[in-house]
């Protein structure tokens, strides 16, 4: 029998989402960080700075540093920085990316349906309301566990 405490299944959860994206990174010849990079750069436009990343992702400062660059290289991103602020780089994807992005978007449509699948809107509606709540509650746990 399956234990329901949903925490003990986030390793399952994990499983399934890179099952779903590493046929991407194959393809395309670039890491998991670097697709997720791209996917939350063009699924997340008003969040487009490294620090942004970091912060909302939660993961570490050279990880997302070196990622950036490799993807920077390859000229799938480029740094753009405002008139009065030399300091903050915004992130832009650029059209090599594109088709990066939208093969990782048909994963994670793949990993959706998967998870999803016999629920119903009112089921989904329910459940991102919760997630969100939950995520409120964690974000802030860990923002004040850091201070």
């Amino acid at each position: 029998m399956i234990p329901l405490n949903p925490w003990e299944h986030q390793n399952t959860i994990k499983t399934l989402y890179s099952r779903c994206v590493e046929g991407v990174c194959l393809r395309h010849g670039i890491t998991r960080m670097e697709l997720d990079i791209l996917l939350f750069l063009a699924n997340n436009p008003c969040f487009d700075t490294a620090t942004d990343i970091v912060e909302i992702r939660y993961l570490s400062k050279s990880q997302v540093s070196s990622s950036v660059r490799t993807l920077e290289e390859r000229g799938f991103i480029r740094r753009e920085f405002a008139e009065k602020n030399r300091k903050t780089a915004h992130l832009r994807v650029c059209e090599p990316a594109y088709s990066v992005i939208a093969d990782g978007r048909e994963a994670q449509e793949k990993f959706a349906a998967v998870m999803l699948r016999g629920l119903t809107e009112e089921d989904c509606a329910c459940m991102r309301r919760c997630f969100e709540h939950m995520w409120k509650n964690m974000d802030a746990f860990l923002k004040a566990s850091e201070e």
